[in-house]
């Protein structure tokens, strides 16, 4: 298909993987927080003391997880980010560990990927594109918890 100049019409950008199940959870989380709100809102009109200070104490909670959710939210907007510089330059990480019959990575591929990613953090502590890579191979270690520091700290680097 081409335009009316003869060019290739812009290529469609598709949506990152997983944003239609986090918009969904997101919307359940919104409906149940709403229906936390307005318990804690009712309870704190009803003017008991102790009510109020039940529903003050329930509003917290949404105040809560509407700061998180969009932490989150941020995250992955920078995470994605990332992940376009390094696609442009050609640096984004590669996926082609072996895997088990079951899809399960290779335990002694992942740790000698991870070792070669943390050389390079060490080597440049400040480099948002090291931290990054090392977030993927502390994910294909099965380090989740890892993974996502090294993303947040990947984040708090990037000037992009």
């Amino acid at each position: 298909m081409t335009t009316e100049d003869g060019s290739s019409p812009p290529a469609r950008r598709r949506p990152p993987r997983g944003l239609v199940g986090a918009l969904a959870v997101t919307f359940l989380l919104a409906i149940y927080v709403w229906a936390i709100a307005g318990r804690g809102v009712a309870m704190v009109a009803s003017g008991e003391p102790v009510l109020v200070a039940i529903g003050a104490a329930a509003l917290v909670v949404p105040l809560l997880v509407v700061g998180l959710i969009a932490r989150e939210f941020w995250l992955a907007a920078r995470v994605q980010r990332m992940a376009d510089v390094l696609a442009d330059a050609g640096e984004l990480p590669v996926d082609d560990l072996p895997r088990s019959p079951g899809g399960r990575i290779d335990r002694d591929a992942a740790d000698a990927a991870f070792t070669e990613a943390q050389a390079a953090v060490e080597a440049e502590p400040e480099s948002w594109r090291a931290w990054y890579h090392l977030a993927f191979a502390y994910d294909a270690a099965r380090d989740r918890r890892r993974a996502r520091a090294a993303l947040r700290r990947a984040s708090s680097l990037f000037t992009g």
